[in-house]
């Protein structure tokens, strides 16, 4: 069956009651695999650090429905249980295509719910509330009735007595509570300018894990939730043959600094025929050898600015291989990386690898959204008009923008033009602060590897 653990708004605690599920199926020796709905990064790193598997990303903007159906059958058969954590609201979406006016759920957990025909167990915040519960509940089961509720999880209850109101006020409705959990003082996961702390940076993260389990053991009504969240059977996914030909090396930087990567990305890699060789730009003392290519996903690098600096040889060693040809992407922490400097929310700068000619500076000001982007022209990943979908999510603005871009943006819900960005120059290089995830645009690999291999052969 599987289902869907979906928030009534942001804030409610959705997180905490899909870890502290996670954690206490695996501490029973359960297989899961769990997914999350959206463009998010940093929460399924929370999902694989207590599965143990990847976690993956069900989105239909930076993809396709049918991909997200895709995805799901060809993981979800492959464990016991399976967990798909929702985003935002239940109903928060986005407006789509001829769609625009009539509809605004594209992309919610809700539309999710429908394309993967998943049941709903919906996470309500009771810290505010006691007899008006009953009237959120009623709602979000018969705003569609599309999507099954299969039952409430109370979160953040603060008494006996809060809790028999709750329940009294439910009963009308005859909707399972399938979980209460109460107020928690000692379980908070910190948080900064974009969400979470990833999980490399929580030395104290295994401790939270045990005492979410011990939460899950004893805070759920598992008799009906454990039936819910077994795997159903599906027809058997099998995926269409890739090329493999002549195998080349991937660096792959990730560490603190940088760990924001669709697993689906460096899957698809591997089966064209890559090898990836991860390495950390702050620990190391040199690029891997004998690559053809490297990755800079996103993350954190102004968090680390100092170590990034005091690493010269690395610094050195990257725009040295970039300036002799080699083929690299680099996406929103990635591309500060390749900047002059980052100047951080203090205003101190600390120098980076210095192959773009700008500057990346810390802010207030929060860049969040999806984005259509039309390649102005031809670069390392793809065809001058080709159009892409991605997402931005950053707090860093450029000094400088560059002379040829390698993207016209606007919105993914609207016309709204936002402007030209990305670094192209050198030719090889592809920085820019669009994420993309390449589940539905396989050319996209493709052509990086290409690339990589025109190298690989020039070098033997």
């Amino acid at each position: 069956m599987s289902v869907i653990i979906a928030g009534e708004r942001s804030g409610v605690g959705k997180t905490t009651v899909t870890l502290t599920l996670l954690a206490s199926l695996r501490r029973r020796d359960r297989l899961v695999q769990s997914f999350k709905v959206g463009p998010d990064y940093i929460d399924p790193m929370f999902h694989q650090h207590v599965t143990g598997r990847p976690c993956r990303n069900l989105d239909p903007v930076l993809t396709s429905e049918a991909y997200v159906q895709q995805c799901f059958a060809r993981h979800s058969q492959l464990s016991e249980y399976a967990l798909v954590e929702g985003v935002m609201g239940l109903f928060d979406g986005i407006g789509h295509g001829q769609e625009k006016q009539k509809s605004t759920d594209f992309a919610s957990t809700a539309h999710i719910a429908r394309l993967l025909d998943l049941p709903v167990v919906l996470v309500i915040d009771c810290s505010r509330l006691s007899g008006s519960v009953a009237a959120i509940a009623h709602g979000y089961q018969s705003f569609d009735p599309r999507i099954k509720i299969a039952g409430v999880v109370l979160n953040r209850v603060g008494s006996d007595r809060h809790l028999s109101l709750l329940k009294d006020s439910l009963q009308p409705l005859q909707l399972p509570i399938l979980g209460v959990l109460r107020r928690q003082d000692n379980i908070t996961i910190p948080d900064r300018h974009l969400g979470l702390v990833p999980t490399a940076e929580l030395p104290e993260l295994n401790a939270l894990i045990n005492r979410l389990a011990d939460l899950g053991d004893t805070c759920f009504d598992w008799q009906h939730l454990l039936p819910l969240l077994k795997s159903k059977p599906l027809p058997t996914f099998v995926p269409s043959s890739l090329s493999t030909s002549f195998p080349v090396r991937i660096a792959i930087a990730r560490d603190r600094a940088f760990n924001f990567y669709y697993q689906d990305n460096l899957d698809l890699l591997q089966q064209l025929g890559a090898e990836l060789v991860f390495w950390s730009p702050l620990e190391d003392a040199a690029i891997p050898k004998d690559v053809q290519g490297m990755y800079f996903g996103g993350g954190f690098p102004e968090v680390f600015a100092q170590q990034l600096a005091e690493n010269t040889s690395v610094r050195d060693a990257v725009k040295t291989a970039i300036l002799r040809g080699m083929p690299t992407v680099a996406e929103c922490g990635g591309l500060m990386y390749l900047c002059e400097q980052i100047i951080n929310f203090e205003g101190k700068s600390w120098s980076m690898a210095g192959v773009l000619p700008t500057s990346a500076v810390m802010g207030g000001r929060l860049t969040l959204g999806y984005r259509r982007a039309v390649a102005l022209q031809d670069n390392l990943l793809v065809k001058a008009g080709t159009t892409v979908y991605g997402h931005e999510f950053h707090r860093s603005h450029l000094t400088l923008t560059p002379t040829q871009p390698l993207f016209e943006t606007s919105r993914y819900d609207c016309d709204e033009n936002m402007g030209c960005e990305g670094w192209g120059l050198p030719a090889n290089v592809h920085a820019s602060y669009v994420h993309l995830h390449w589940g539905e645009s396989r050319e996209i690999p493709q052509q990086f590897l290409k690339k990589c291999r025109k190298l690989a052969s020039i070098e033997t």
